[in-house]
């Protein structure tokens, strides 16, 4: 797969109905790709397909649903075509007040980590039949936790929207590299990345803050930053790390690939450093297993 050339490619981009998650299947699109975007709400993913273009289809998928994810898995799985590029990329950042998940988790850990892990479990078949790349995103606020909270993963107790934010992403990245070591212990044949945007201007800022009523500060300060370059940018700019990430030949299974500006805020995508919890294999392992658990899917040994 090259930047020029992914015609006869299918995609399938989580949040593609705006924001990054739009800016990428924008590219892909362009770049000849066939892309679906499963969306939650039918009136974006419609607008999102005037904007992409090319040959683009939406699908249902509610990612704080298990039963949701299952749907959308039945569905693609009876079409039975092979999946060649995955961004795990729909998020919702810091509600102010702890929210839940149809099936009970915490609204950022649910939706951000606990729906893709069973998206991906669920499309496994045809994720190898694509020799897929899989793309995760990640997020800067990951470094704002030490760890994972083991004791409380799901904030019952004194939920805090930063932290429960910055565990979620993490939790990404764990599974991401966990995914890649699997693929090549058990000849998968998936390669799986990891990105991160930096800072980018983009709905995300306001739409989680929303839950409770009101809109983020970040939100003003980010548009109006946005057009400078620095520290935030506009979705152009915080598109290339997942779209490097997704689509170079150049990208490597279980690195993590972020903005090489200062600060890693802004800039072209260049790989980065992994959070001290996914230096750890063991640690990764045991969320694997966690989170198989709670969203109800398992990976086969073997494929």
């Amino acid at each position: 797969m090259n930047e020029t050339h992914l015609r006869g490619k299918l995609a399938v981009v989580t949040g593609g109905s705006d924001g990054i998650g739009l800016g990428l299947a924008q590219r892909l699109a362009l770049a000849g790709a066939e892309v679906v975007l499963p969306v939650r709400n039918a009136a974006k993913g419609r607008a999102a397909l005037d904007r992409i273009g090319g040959a683009s289809s939406t699908r249902f998928l509610d990612l704080a649903s298990l039963e949701s994810v299952a749907a959308l898995a039945d569905r693609l799985n009876e079409e039975g075509r092979p999946i060649h590029i995955l961004i795990n990329n729909a998020a919702v950042m810091t509600p102010p007040t702890r929210h839940t998940t149809t099936d009970g988790f915490e609204l950022q850990f649910g939706t951000n980590h606990l729906g893709h892990v069973a998206l991906v479990a669920r499309i496994l078949p045809l994720l190898i039949a694509g020799a897929a790349r899989v793309t995760t995103q990640s997020a800067l606020a990951a470094a704002m936790v030490r760890g994972m909270n083991w004791d409380d993963l799901q904030f019952e107790h004194g939920y805090r929207p930063w932290p429960a934010y910055g565990q979620s992403k993490l939790a990404t990245m764990l599974f991401a590299l966990e995914l890649d070591r699997r693929s090549r212990r058990h000849g998968w044949g998936i390669t799986s990345t990891m990105a991160h945007p930096g800072l980018a201007a983009t709905n995300l800022q306001s739409a989680g803050p929303g839950l409770g009523g009101g809109r983020s500060p970040f939100d003003a300060a980010f548009r109006f930053l946005a057009p400078l370059g620095w520290p935030v940018q506009r979705v152009a700019g915080g598109v290339r790390p997942a779209w490097y990430a997704a689509t170079s030949p150049e990208a490597v299974g279980g690195r993590y690939y972020g903005p090489r500006g200062l600060g890693h805020l802004t800039g072209a995508a260049r790989e980065q450093r992994l959070h001290r919890a996914a230096r750890s294999p063991e640690e990764a392992a045991r969320l694997w297993d966690v989170s198989c658990e709670l969203a109800e899917v398992s990976f086969p040994e073997a494929s």
